[in-house]
């Protein structure tokens, strides 16, 4: 698990995560194998992976745009957070690949981004994720991973990691 920058409070009152303007988004989770196979283990509906092996949004009936299938929209939960893919865990932290190199960035789109981005503690969990990252396991899963390498926009660039 991957330790947590946002407070759950301010998650939980956001509303903006886990929804999408369309059914295809570069932003919707993609998932690695092993949690494709804990997911069907769990029983979750193979309808809810997509063929592009990201976690298939749904449209809400009466609403406008697509939500991840595992939100509770009563009270903004998570309904899988404690197995949530790597990707969800990581954000508002994003990697990007840019010329060939894997670059950490972070969603400007994220209140919490625009309130928090130049605190020490944000500067400090920043520093974190980079050591992180830049482990050899972790190195080793991206490198095996490379649908989690996107081309994301509206981001700030933060670190380039080793690659």
């Amino acid at each position: 698990m991957i330790k947590q920058l946002i407070p759950k409070d301010y998650c939980l009152k956001c509303k903006g995560c886990c929804r999408f303007k369309e059914e295809i988004s570069v932003w919707a989770p993609c998932l690695l194998e092993e949690e494709i196979q804990d997911l069907l283990d769990r029983k979750i509906p193979p309808a809810s992976i997509s063929l592009k092996r990201r976690i298939h949004p749904v449209q809400v009936p009466g609403q406008e745009g697509f939500l991840c299938p595992f939100l509770n929209t009563e009270d903004n939960h998570c309904k899988i957070y404690a197995f949530r893919p790597f990707e969800c865990q990581l954000y508002p932290f994003l990697l990007n690949l840019r010329d060939k190199k894997i670059i950490l960035t972070v969603d400007l789109n994220c209140p919490y981004v625009q309130e928090a981005a130049k605190t020490p503690a944000f500067k400090d969990y920043t520093a974190y994720l980079a050591e992180f990252l830049n482990s050899p396991p972790q190195m080793k899963l991206l490198k095996s991973n490379p649908q989690l390498l996107q081309a994301y926009e509206e981001v700030a660039e933060i670190i380039e990691l080793n690659s």
